[in-house]
C-alpha cells in the first residue's frame, strides 16, 4: 500500500514512473497509466514447453514415427513422408458438431414453441399434433356453416367451369396435332338422283331424290381405332449363285467319311446312347489340356525342408542340453549323499567330520 501511494505521489509531482522503474524482463503488458482505479489485465501465461517432449527423428529417420500432438509439429507444418492425416496447429480439424441446433420460435401470443422440435426434419404439410389446444374440440360458429350466396357460388361455378375448359381445349388441341383429320371438315353435299323404280307404289310417288352427305363427328377424346404396325421388310437381294461340281455317284467310303455322329451332351442323354468312357473324355477335351505345375511349389516344398531340418536340430540341441543339465545336477546330489555317509561314518569313529573342519575354517 506504501509502495502505491508513493507512485501515486511522484505521478501527481509529473515524474515519468516509467523512466524510474527497470526494463521488463517478460512481456510487455497493456497498463493504464491514466486512471489508478482501472486494474490491469492479466497477461496470458504461455505455457513452458517440458524438457521431457518427444523429440521429433532427423529426415529420413522417421520410419514408423507418427505425429500425435501438436508439440510434435512444433513451428512448422506437416510431414509429407508420413501418409496419415496430419492437422498441425489444428487446422483443418473438424469439431464434430453438427447443426442440430433449433432457433428459438415464439408463437403469437408471445410464448415458446416447444413443439418446433416435432416439427424439425419433415415436411411443412405434415399435421403433428404437439400441443394441447390440438386435441381440444374446437366450437364450431354459426356463421361458419351457413350457405353460401349467389354471388358466391357463381363466382366458383364460373372458376370451375374455366378450369374444366382449360383441360379440355389442351386435350383437344393434343388431338388435333396428333389427328389432323379433325381439322378437315368438308361442307355438306347434295346428291339429287332418280330412283330405279319410279311409280306410285314406289318412293312415295316421288321421281327424283335428294341425298345430304357430311362427315360423321369424331370425338377428340377417342381412343385410336387401329394400331400402327411396322410394315413388313421386303425381299433381300437374291443370293450369290453357287456353282456345284457335276453329280457323282457316292460310295460307301464317302459315306463313312460324312456320316456325323449325334452329339451327345455330358449331362443329359435323351436318347439313351452308349457311348464309351473315352469318347465321353476326347469329347470333353481333358486329355488334350497341358497340366502345369508351379515353380514355387518346388521352392514352397524345399522351404519345407529346410525349416525341418532346421527344427530337428533346434529339437536335438535342447534335447542334449536338458540331458546334460539332469546329469550335472544327478552328480551333485551323488556328492551331497556321499559327503553325508562319509561324515556319517567318522561320527560312528569318533573322528571329526570333514564338513564341521570345513566350517571352522572358514568361521576363523
Amino acid at each position: 500500500r506504501v509502495l502505491i501511494e508513493n507512485m501515486a505521489s511522484l505521478r501527481g509531482m509529473g515524474v515519468n514512473i516509467a523512466s524510474i522503474l527497470p526494463k521488463p524482463v517478460g512481456r510487455a503488458t497493456k497498463w493504464d497509466d491514466d486512471d489508478d482505479d482501472d486494474e490491469p489485465q492479466p497477461q496470458k501465461q504461455q505455457k513452458p514447453r517440458s524438457s521431457g517432449a518427444p523429440k521429433v527423428p532427423p529426415q529420413g529417420k522417421r520410419g514408423g514415427w507418427v505425429p500425435r500432438n501438436l508439440d510434435d509439429f512444433g513451428d512448422g507444418g506437416a510431414f509429407p513422408e508420413i501418409h496419415v492425416a496430419q492437422y498441425p496447429l489444428d487446422m483443418g480439424r473438424k469439431d464434430g458438431k453438427t447443426g442440430k441446433t433449433i432457433a428459438l420460435q415464439m408463437d403469437a401470443e408471445g410464448n415458446i414453441k416447444y413443439d418446433a422440435i416435432l416439427q424439425a426434419g419433415r415436411n411443412h404439410n405434415t399435421l403433428i399434433q404437439g400441443r394441447h389446444q390440438d386435441l381440444v374440440a374446437k366450437k364450431v360458429h354459426e356463421m361458419d356453416v351457413d350457405r353460401p350466396d349467389d354471388e358466391e357460388v357463381l363466382s366458383k361455378t364460373q372458376e370451375t367451369q374455366a378450369a374444366l375448359e382449360k383441360i379440355v381445349s389442351g386435350k383437344i388441341t393434343a388431338a388435333k396435332v396428333a389427328r389432323p383429320e379433325i381439322n378437315q371438315r368438308k361442307e355438306a353435299e347434295y346428291i339429287r338422283y332418280m330412283p330405279s323404280k319410279a311409280g306410285g307404289n314406289f318412293n312415295s310417288g316421288a321421281k327424283e331424290r335428294i341425298i345430304k352427305m357430311h362427315e360423321a363427328p369424331v370425338d377428340p377424346l377417342e381412343l385410336p381405332k387401329f394400331k400402327h404396325k411396322k410394315a413388313p421388310r421386303g425381299p433381300p437381294s437374291p443370293p450369290v449363285p453357287v456353282m456345284h461340281s457335276p453329280p457323282r455317284k457316292v460310295s460307301q467310303k464317302d459315306m463313312q467319311d460324312w456320316k456325323i455322329p449325334p452329339c451327345v451332351s455330358n449331362w443329359k442323354n435323351a436318347k439313351g446312347y452308349t457311348i464309351p468312357l473315352d469318347k465321353r473324355l476326347a469329347a470333353d477335351g481333358r486329355g488334350h489340356a497341358q497340366v502345369v505345375i508351379n515353380d514355387k511349389f518346388a521352392q514352397f516344398s524345399e522351404s519345407l525342408l529346410i525349416a525341418q531340418e532346421v527344427a530337428r536340430e533346434g529339437i536335438s540341441a535342447r534335447i542334449k542340453e536338458r540331458e546334460r543339465q539332469q546329469r550335472m545336477e544327478k552328480e551333485k546330489k551323488d556328492e551331497e549323499m556321499r559327503q553325508l555317509a562319509r561324515d556319517a561314518r567318522m561320527m560312528r569313529t569318533g573322528a571329526v567330520p570333514a564338513s564341521a573342519l570345513d566350517k571352522q575354517a572358514g568361521g576363523g
